[in-house]
């Protein structure tokens, strides 16, 4: 089943090693170039579903300032999601390429 982007972004940012909840924010923006903004509620709630499904596990808990901050990682079902996410994407995109050098260009007789 395709992964929401989101969803995608999320795991993307959890690739090179734990995060937490706001360095996962950043960097989905960073990635989407800023058109995801992820609000922090949204990021938890995904976070517990993706704990939920064993794709992503707490890695670490600090106290930073006085505030908590969790740090949470990919696991390597979440590894291998994101993998064949990436894979089916790319698929996806070499398809529609190959159909766009062959569809005909508007304007041109």
């Amino acid at each position: 089943m395709a992964m929401r982007e989101p969803t995608f972004l999320i795991l993307t940012a959890l690739a090179e090693g734990p995060r937490h909840g706001y360095g996962i924010i950043q960097e989905v923006g960073e990635l989407s170039g800023g058109r995801v903004k992820l609000l922090t509620g949204t990021l938890y709630t995904a976070l517990e579903r993706l704990t939920a499904e064993g794709l992503v596990v707490l890695d670490r808990e600090e106290r930073v300032d006085g505030r908590g901050r969790r740090y949470f990682r990919l696991t390597s079902d979440g590894l291998g999601a994101l993998r064949a996410e990436t894979v089916r994407l790319r698929e996806l995109a070499a398809a529609a390429e190959k159909r766009l050098r062959r569809a005909p260009r508007p304007g041109v007789a």
